[in-house]
């Protein structure tokens, strides 16, 4: 759905916010739990890009300049704002994502984690030295800020997704341009406004609205050093593609297919909660939704029956209401898209075991959570990412077939195992291709301090976002070689 108003929310260049000027087009706004158009969103064009980016070039001869210990002092700051609207943001994110407000508490809380992360900076930047590597030779290394860096998240997380990029990256001495998600500006929007109102000098932060022209401008533009991305495998493919063969470092987060194998020997209090909380929180959309678990030996005889029950229960609804655990899908045209991987599934002849289509009737962007039973990897339900809240159950005979179905999948996110078994935990752990592994977990996340670490067609580039591979990915090193 397009349209083409008068009012749109404002780019913000430099410090002030400005309406588009290269638009031909918009797009709305949805609050997915009702249908309704909120906002809308310009789709901007390369002159606005170029005009976010030459703010932040402008910005970046000061603020590379400034003490890491200003920079830092700031970020305290704005670290103080966050939490002082945390609820705020949280209701935001609910509003025009969809999901639970827990979730969306949730989601906030992890943000901010990393700005906690950025304000440890002054060790964070430090480099190394040696001296007399030769006969009166010392030897030095230092970080250094980049310059222009930019920002391309993703729909699901508006918040933490974004504080997943800018604030390593400012804090580093960097100026960043921000392209919010197209489908969920305003949590972007937001953060820019508490980030000014945190005393950041203007151009720091810069923000663009728009789809694929604005990507691609931002892609191509001759004064952006860095690209961060998070979006799905063919299109982070085709930033990393694109944005390197512009002489730009590239981290670029793509798709999952999850697996999670339940050993005969795991204990069902574990498991079941755990498979229900990573298959159906956030609506299934997010890159660590466990998407297929995998039931080894027996375990399908004391797996399916309660998670049947269980998913069958959970209540669906706006995610503004108390008691609800399965809000929306962000879209109507995606809901149908899930939808769509539910036919397949039975089609190609899976058993359905719960269905979600039920709750497709009510207004707003629903599909309930879905239970697959004796899905085969060759199914498009067992191969394809689906981003909504479908589990597929599958069957192996022994652990060495489980691995070897979850590292037959080209993309290697995140995996799982449910296991009372340290000898079957750390076979797991050693053989299967997944950059971020659990045991007994139902969300293998990593905190700010640690990467997140997909690997395969999850990720593409060579230092993953926050942790010490974000310092890494934001500054570039130098080697002084000094004989007085």
């Amino acid at each position: 759905m397009r349209s083409t108003v008068s009012t749109l929310i404002r780019n913000l260049v430099g410090a002030e916010w400005r309406e588009a000027s290269d638009v031909a087009e918009s797009l709305p706004i949805f609050n997915p739990a009702t249908g309704e158009v909120i906002e809308h969103v310009p789709l901007s064009g390369a002159a606005d890009v170029d005009a976010v980016v030459r703010a932040a070039e402008a910005a970046y001869v000061q603020w590379s300049r400034t003490a890491v210990m200003e920079r830092v002092r700031l970020m305290f700051r704005f670290k103080f704002a966050l939490e002082d609207h945390f609820d705020e943001l949280a209701a935001l994110v609910t509003r025009h994502h969809g999901k639970t407000l827990e979730e969306s508490r949730g989601e906030v809380r992890r943000g901010i984690e990393v700005v906690d992360f950025a304000c440890g900076a002054p060790t964070l930047l430090q480099g190394r030295t040696l001296r007399d590597v030769s006969g009166g030779v010392d030897q030095d290394l230092y970080r250094y800020p980049f310059g222009v860096c930019a920002g391309i998240p993703p729909f699901n997380f508006p918040v933490m997704i974004p504080l997943w990029m800018f604030p390593l990256a400012v804090v580093a001495g960097n100026t960043f341009v921000l392209k919010p998600s197209e489908r969920t500006p305003l949590g972007g929007a937001r953060l820019a406004e508490l980030f000014l109102e945190a005393g950041f000098p203007p151009g720091v932060l810069n923000v663009v609205h728009g789809a694929s022209r604005a990507v691609e401008a931002l892609l191509s533009h001759p004064l952006v050093s860095a690209i961060s991305f998070v979006g799905s495998a063919p299109v982070a493919r085709h930033v990393y593609t694109q944005a390197a063969a512009s002489g730009k470092r590239v981290q670029a987060l793509g798709g999952a297919k999850n697996h999670m194998v339940v050993m005969p020997d795991a204990d069902p209090a574990v498991a079941v909660p755990a498979i229900l909380n990573s298959a159906f929180g956030n609506a299934g959309e997010r890159c660590l939704a466990g998407s297929v678990a995998v039931a080894v030996g027996q375990a399908a005889d004391s797996l399916l029956d309660p998670l049947r029950d269980a998913a069958a229960k959970l209540v669906v609804g706006p995610g503004d209401e108390m008691g609800v655990q399965v809000g929306p899908l962000i879209r109507a045209e995606h809901r149908d898209r899930v939808a769509g991987y539910v036919d397949k599934g039975v089609a190609e002849g899976a058993e359905l075991v719960v269905d979600g289509r039920r709750e497709m009737s009510r207004p707003g962007f629903f599909l309930g959570p879905t239970i697959l039973d004796r899905v085969t990897p060759g199914m498009a339900v067992g191969r394809e990412e689906i981003f909504g809240p479908v589990l597929s159950v599958s069957r192996a005979d022994s652990l060495d077939r489980a691995i070897a179905q979850a590292n037959a999948s080209s993309l290697g996110n995140m995996a799982t195992i449910f296991t009372s078994s340290g000898r079957a935990g750390r076979e797991f752990r050693e053989r299967v291709e997944a950059g971020m592994t659990g045991i007994n977990v139902p969300i293998a996340q990593p905190f700010a301090f640690f990467p997140f670490s997909g690997w395969k067609g999850s990720f593409f580039g060579d230092l993953h976002v926050h942790g010490t591979d974000g310092i890494d990915f934001y500054t570039r090193k130098k080697v002084v070689v000094t004989r007085w």
